[in-house]
């Protein structure tokens, strides 16, 4: 009968239910009997505390707002101080529009302008001025007193400023504000018959209260209510009947206290405060099943989860060792393996779960890649001797063929007396050649076949060049650099820019190294050359001249340097037309 496997997730499933299980019960026993009643008196004092800071911003509001209207009622001088002498009374136009800039400044003082729905000084025949954050109209004095609660509030005590939630009198924008806190007082400098021929009126925006209660964490449950029950604002208060809360802060007539009661069947306590002057009244609920764990209690809690977590997670690490991680550690074991360059597949991390299933996979991919690998190591290595053979192959006659060519000078023009040390130079070339071109040799060595190379020309231009070769630390001799590097690149100094300057010259060669970089810069006095040609010089390999090198031998020497080093390392040209030429030879520090 074929075995059911069980994977990986349905064990991770089984562990954590039964970890978390464990831990759940232990929790839920100490919990149900020890910080209910903690938790409770925490969050009352909270919310006592909350409404309290709250109440102490709204008293700073509502005091500054009183204040503008006792201001406006008491103080004749604020904004008659340019009246047109004589015996018209009228203001002039000048005084009214210097009024409601002061009315206006009066309100921004406060620091309380954006809730200022409306402010409006008004004395009949005489003067009618507005500010605020609504736009004024010509009949809102007529509008204001045409209102039911007009007279009420007007002539109310002079120190009584109970605030009461009252319809929109102003025919703009009731929509978005519908109801406003009006506040009203006659202007005790007036000389008319009536109060109300002259008083001054602000209306207060709710938006004063709902930004307050913004302030609050955005979970709580906050009203602010007028003295008659009215709602002014409200946050998160849905879930239950401000009707409940309403009959409930009738009745009581303590300025602060909280309360344990059910509103809208949920056990919650209800924290208030009244405010003695505007008479509004603050108030937070709290239902029970929202309150968080009390500190004290969450500590015990946690000393108490983490004592169990530890005894019983040592115990199910056993077996979670026993069953999870040998899988794991195998795959990880294979994985060390295969970055070590070993790709063999591994049997054992082909399991009867999802890992096995990774592990087919990743046999799978070892296997594939070692194939590629293989297969591109064979192309790779055929590749490069095929072309180090081309390179070879383009260099040989034609280094032979100049050498010859100095031979056949020297004879012509020595009478045969500079022969032998031609030969001699031309036979220890021939030597150097014949043991291949790939081959690396010490810098020493390679200096000690350029000197050969130069011993020639010297003998074909009758000393028409000098070279200059400077090494700035000795250690540099020993280090490697392929062979027939370097005469290509002193030939091309000689060909390419001394001899056509028709003047001696000097060829400088600088040897110097530089984060584990060898640098060998090759420069010489000759013709030069534009920006073009250089561009052209690495990369056109189909011209050969007859006297040189310099259109198969710079680009042989990067080609073979790149094959040999990387890409990144080669050949770099920088040449002045008339001034000079710089050939900077870069491949990596390595001794031999």
């Amino acid at each position: 009968m074929k075995k059911i496997p069980i994977t990986f997730r349905k064990r991770m499933i089984l562990y954590n239910l039964l970890i978390i299980s464990c831990v759940a019960f232990t929790i839920s026993i100490y919990t149900y009997s020890s910080y209910k009643k903690d938790v409770i008196a925490n969050e009352t004092a909270s919310s006592v505390n909350r409404l309290h800071s709250l109440s102490f911003r709204l008293e700073i509001a509502c005091d500054e707002m009183i204040n503008i209207v006792q201001n406006c009622a008491g103080r004749k001088s604020l904004f008659l101080t340019s009246i047109v002498s004589g015996s018209d009374a009228r203001v002039s136009k000048q005084s009214e529009i210097y009024a409601a800039q002061v009315l206006r400044d009066l309100c921004a003082i406060s620091g309380y302008n954006q809730y200022i729905y409306k402010i409006t000084v008004y004395e009949k025949d005489t003067l009618f001025i507005q500010a605020g954050t609504s736009s004024g109209n010509f009949n809102d004095a007529d509008c204001l007193m045409s209102m039911p609660w007009f007279e009420e509030l007007l002539n109310k005590d002079m120190q009584e400023y109970t605030l009461t939630l009252k319809d929109n009198p102003f025919s703009i924008n009731t929509i978005a504000n519908p109801q406003l806190l009006p506040l009203i007082r006659p202007l005790q400098y007036s000389k008319k018959a009536l109060p109300s021929d002259a008083w001054v009126c602000l209306t207060i925006s709710p938006k004063l209260f709902r930004d307050a209660l913004e302030l609050l964490p955005e979970e709580k449950s906050v009203c602010v209510m007028t003295d008659d029950q009215s709602v002014v604002s409200s946050m998160k208060m849905e879930p239950f009947s401000m009707e409940e809360i309403g009959s409930l802060l009738d009745s009581l007539t303590d300025q602060t206290g909280s309360l344990r009661t059910r509103i809208s069947s949920l056990d919650c306590v209800v924290t208030w405060e009244r405010q003695p002057v505007s008479g509004l009244i603050l108030c937070e609920v709290l239902p029970l099943e929202r309150m968080p764990l009390n500190p004290r209690a969450l500590y015990a809690t946690a000393g108490l989860v983490f004592l169990s977590s530890i005894a019983i997670g040592f115990i199910l690490s056993l077996l979670f060792t026993r069953y999870l991680t040998r899988p794991i550690t195998r795959l990880t074991d294979h994985m060390e393996v295969i970055s070590s360059g070993d790709f063999s597949p591994n049997p054992d991390i082909e399991t009867d779960d999802e890992l096995g299933v990774i592990g087919r996979q990743i046999n799978r991919m070892s296997s594939h890649v070692s194939e590629l690998m293989e297969s591109r190591i064979r192309d790779e290595q055929e590749k490069m001797g095929l072309e180090i053979k081309i390179l070879q192959a383009q260099i040989n006659p034609h280094f032979l063929y100049n050498t010859l060519d100095s031979i056949k000078w020297i004879a012509t023009m020595q009478h045969n007396s500079g022969i032998v040390k031609v030969v001699s130079a031309l036979s220890s070339l021939l030597k150097n050649m014949a043991k291949g071109f790939n081959e690396k040799v010490t810098i020493r060595q390679e200096l000690d076949f350029l000197d050969s190379y130069i011993t020639i020309e010297k003998v074909r231009y009758m000393e028409l060049f000098d070279v200059e070769i400077t090494v700035e630390d000795p250690a540099l001799y020993d280090a490697g650099i392929i062979k027939l590097t370097l005469q290509p690149l002193v030939e091309n100094s000689i060909f390419s820019g001394i001899e056509p300057s028709g003047k001696p010259g000097l060829i400088q060669i600088h040897i110097s190294s530089e984060d584990q970089i060898l640098y060998i810069r090759i420069r010489d006095n000759g013709v030069g050359m534009s920006e073009e040609n250089i561009a052209r010089l690495l990369t056109d390999t189909s011209r050969v001249t007859k006297h040189y090198m310099s259109g198969i031998g710079l680009p042989n020497v990067d080609r073979r340097l790149k094959l040999v080093y990387g890409k990144e390392y080669g050949l770099r040209i920088e040449s002045q037309v008339g001034v000079y030429t710089c050939v900077t030879v870069s491949l990596p520090l390595e001794h031999i």
